[in-house]
């Protein structure tokens, strides 16, 4: 399968800028047919049943967009921080790379500086700080916005860009679908009869890194940690037990659950979803066997990239594409600040 079967035209005015308030963004619902498909995410409630069970992602985005000046020089390079590998050695990316070279000094804040130690394909560099830098986050680093945001974070976007279940720091990235819920959507949920259960999934560079190769199974997903709890994969099994269905919110949840799940069939298990932590480099693109997701809310994503693929896996390449060219003339708003789709798991979704 080719990447550019996954290709289409998006007008810029359609890349949301900014986000609507929690609660209040548009919700396509793609098994349904005639206007009624086009709700508002304030409808889930009424979209699910009781049984059902919504899981989402309770990582939080740290402040992982730094600017430092070269020493000496003075020279400006955007670093963010992509991982970290112990107390004071991170990877990151730098810009411009060709000036973060192996042995410069790189003037993070007031009293906080790293060496360039390595290198590294793609982009990253291996830096070692004179200190840790947790504490010093919330100072000096800015929101990670994606880069077709065209404008610089702002102190909304501090709040903003972190879904309401944010828990547990390690993302440099949103997991989108979670920034439509507000609390009162919850407890509307909730008096529905929908549980609701947690995982977590550090979204990293992996999730959104281009794809070169002209051919889909190609492309190489870099690792994500990820954490099921006692109580989300207990939550799961008796959803299952009882006819529920499991509702992803979002790529991550999907990714996470889908790779334990597989895990446990190659250990010899039934496919079930198991409590623990691990790492995925999964890549879910069409004709993967789904065995825990039945239904995902998502947002609308890039041409050509993994997101789109799994939920073309999920869904159907061909009905996602023609929702997506309906959604372009109904003007949702598109990527990471943008409106929502609600999609059912397709058995034919191998196209």
């Amino acid at each position: 399968m080719r990447v550019a079967d996954f290709d289409f035209e998006l007008p810029a005015e359609r890349i949301a800028q900014t986000a609507r308030p929690r609660g209040e963004s548009r919700l396509l619902v793609l098994d349904r047919e005639g206007g009624d498909r086009h709700r508002s995410i304030a409808d889930l409630p009424a979209l699910l049943a009781p049984g059902d069970l919504l899981v989402v992602n309770d990582t939080r985005v740290i402040p992982a967009r730094i600017f430092a000046t070269l020493e000496p020089g003075g020279a400006r390079i955007e670093l963010l921080l992509v991982e970290k590998l112990g107390p004071r050695l991170w990877d990151a990316l730098a810009r411009p790379g060709r000036k973060a070279r192996p042995g410069a000094r790189l003037r993070l804040a007031p009293g906080l500086a790293a060496t360039v130690v390595d290198k590294l394909g793609d982009g990253r560099h291996r830096l070692e700080l004179d200190a840790e830098i947790e504490p010093r986050l919330a100072e000096i680093g800015h929101v990670p916005l994606p880069p077709y945001i065209d404008r610089p974070d702002e102190a909304a976007d501090r709040e903003r860009y972190q879904t309401i279940f944010a828990r547990s720091d390690g993302a440099i990235a949103a997991p989108t679908a979670g920034l439509h819920f507000s609390t009162d959507l919850l407890s509307g949920l909730e008096r529905r009869g929908v549980g609701r259960a947690a995982v977590t999934l550090h979204v990293g560079i992996g999730t959104f890194k281009p794809i070169k190769a002209e051919l889909v199974h190609e492309h190489r997903m870099e690792p994500e940690r990820y954490l099921i709890p006692d109580a989300a994969a207990e939550a799961i099994a008796r959803t299952r037990s009882a006819g529920g269905r499991i509702v992803a919110v979002g790529t991550t949840v999907v990714r996470t659950l889908e790779s334990a799940a597989l895990a446990d069939a190659e250990a010899g298990g039934e496919g079930r979803v198991r409590a623990g932590a691990g790492s995925t480099s999964l890549f879910i693109t069409p004709g993967f066997r789904f065995r825990v997701v039945d239904l995902l809310l998502t947002n609308f994503h890039l041409p050509k990239s993994t997101l789109l693929m799994l939920v073309s896996a999920f869904a159907g390449r061909e009905r996602v594409l023609a929702a997506y060219a309906e959604a372009i003339r109904e003007e949702y708003r598109f990527y990471s600040y943008g409106d929502a789709m609600l999609a059912a798991r397709r058995a034919e979704a191998a196209d």
